[in-house]
């Protein structure tokens, strides 16, 4: 005879089995249909003022900067001027060496001339590879004497597992950082550089006609309280960012590295900034959190990445609200936390999964995908507009460069100039005549050293060569 208590415990027993059954078929078919899921190779928030760790994933994994290396090409040179070393009127010369490297670039011919400020805004906003090496150039004397200064600071910063052998972060695997280093760098340039924020601010530069944007445009655009910063990519790192936002009086820095797209970089980084200004604090902060390691990723990461596409982006980082989910496994097992399959809207709980997305939704009449509509869910609608800062090859007449050249940077002597030449020698001649000076004077040339740093001779005027009108992306 079986007692009703048994037959009770036994259809309780059958009943959470057949929910266990349901729910994990439910939970195959889910993932089944979801997108392919592209990874976010390391990343990490942190609290500008504090140095608190609100979020991250592998941060002390290596991994390749990408060209968030021209932050410390920055740094260096606000370092610089700090110092005295040089102001943001001194003149940079492009140069062979620095003409010869790969886009992003300005291209501008051997021996035109800008300043130090023009530079800084061109490698921030535009990102351009040879105007970084012309810049480095004109700091220290030559590129690697600049490399040489980018590590020191990287030692004393304390970025323990970064490696600088260009100031462009061009692709070479010796060149290698963490995302633990560069919110280490990102929170130094804000702080010690407060005049900097004025310049990555900008969605873009006006040369000209021409206007060239800034792959960090739309997060500027877009996300609240967006300060911007550097963004950078190659096939080895995938796509990185390092941005700040500030709300109300907090700031925060993100360093998002290995994004399979720059979209899926700006919705993670949006989202990394909207659950951290949601906390006060962290388990460590940048300077404590322990270091696990990890090896670089190996050649052609972008190729193994999968791009999200709209439906994945939707999925993931949809501004309107993820279905809420949990952990099946940990109802069945509460002593069970982590691992298992996830339910969207099954259950109530704290992590927002993937959710089903409806791909006509975000469909064109023509069928072809509605980028703008996705861009304004992901991200959120512009809020502001998009507005360039002007920049020019323009040099204030006296500047000179910081450093004397170095020989090896094949920079020509631009043709002297007759006209100017000619009223150089005339106003050395009434100013002798006004001083008596005997010295010995040469036809347009002037006799006082030049000052150190100096490119030109004074007295001798030049016509620097003028840029292409169409440079280079």
């Amino acid at each position: 005879m079986i007692h009703s208590g048994e037959h009770v415990f036994g259809a309780f027993r059958r009943l959470i089995a057949s929910f266990r059954l349901a729910a994990l078929c439910a939970a195959t078919v889910f993932v089944m249909i979801q997108p392919a899921k592209a990874d976010i190779g390391t990343y990490i928030l942190i609290d500008a003022r504090t140095g608190d760790v609100l979020d991250q994933k592998d941060p002390t994994r290596l991994w390749y900067p990408a060209s968030l290396t021209k932050i410390m090409t920055a740094y260096v040179t606000y370092k610089a001027i700090r110092e005295g070393r040089a102001t943001l009127d001194s003149v940079v010369v492009q140069s062979k060496n620095s003409l010869a490297e790969p886009p992003s670039k300005m291209g501008f011919r051997v021996g035109t001339t800008l300043t130090v400020d023009a530079a800084l805004k061109i490698i921030l906003i535009k990102s351009a590879n040879d105007i970084a090496v012309a810049l480095g150039e004109a700091i220290a004397g030559s590129e690697t004497g600049f490399i040489a200064m980018m590590n020191a600071e990287a030692k004393r910063l304390g970025m323990v597992d970064t490696r600088f052998v260009n100031p462009h972060g061009l692709p070479d695997n010796r060149q290698i950082t963490t995302a633990r280093d560069m919110a280490i760098l990102a929170q130094a340039f804000w702080q010690d550089f407060p005049e900097a924020r004025d310049v990555y601010k900008h969605p873009g530069i006006k040369f000209g006609k021409k206007t060239l944007r800034s792959a960090n445009r739309e997060y500027l655009l877009r996300v609240p309280g967006a300060n911007g910063m550097k963004t950078g990519y190659i096939c080895n790192s995938g796509y990185n960012v390092a941005a700040t936002a500030t709300r109300g009086n907090r700031t925060l820095i993100a360093i998002v590295m290995g994004a399979a797209s720059g979209l899926e970089r700006i919705a993670h980084t949006r989202h990394m900034m909207d659950e951290g200004f949601r906390k006060r604090s962290g388990r460590f902060t940048v300077a404590t959190l322990p270091r696990a390691g990890g090896r670089p990723p190996a050649d052609g990461y972008c190729r193994r990445n999968p791009k999200p596409g709209a439906k994945g982006i939707m999925a993931r980082y949809d501004l309107q609200g993820a279905q809420p989910s949990t952990n099946v496994l940990s109802l069945v097992n509460p002593a069970r936390k982590e691992g298992g399959v996830l339910i969207p809207g099954l259950f109530k709980g704290k992590k927002q999964e993937p959710k089903p997305v409806d791909a006509e939704e975000f469909k064109l009449a023509n069928g072809k995908t509605d980028w703008g509509k996705i861009l304004d869910r992901s991200i959120g609608p512009r809020r502001i507009a998009y507005r360039p800062i002007a920049v020019t090859t323009r040099v204030p007449a006296g500047a000179s460069s910081p450093v004397a050249l170095a020989p090896a940077i094949n920079v020509p002597i631009p043709t002297p100039n007759p006209r100017r030449q000619l009223a150089a020698a005339v106003a050395r001649a009434a100013a002798e005549a006004v001083s008596g000076s005997d010295a010995p004077q040469r036809p347009g040339v002037a006799v006082e050293n030049p000052s150190p740093g100096s490119l030109f001779r004074k007295g001798i005027g030049f016509s620097a060569p003028v840029p292409p009108s169409r440079p280079e992306n």
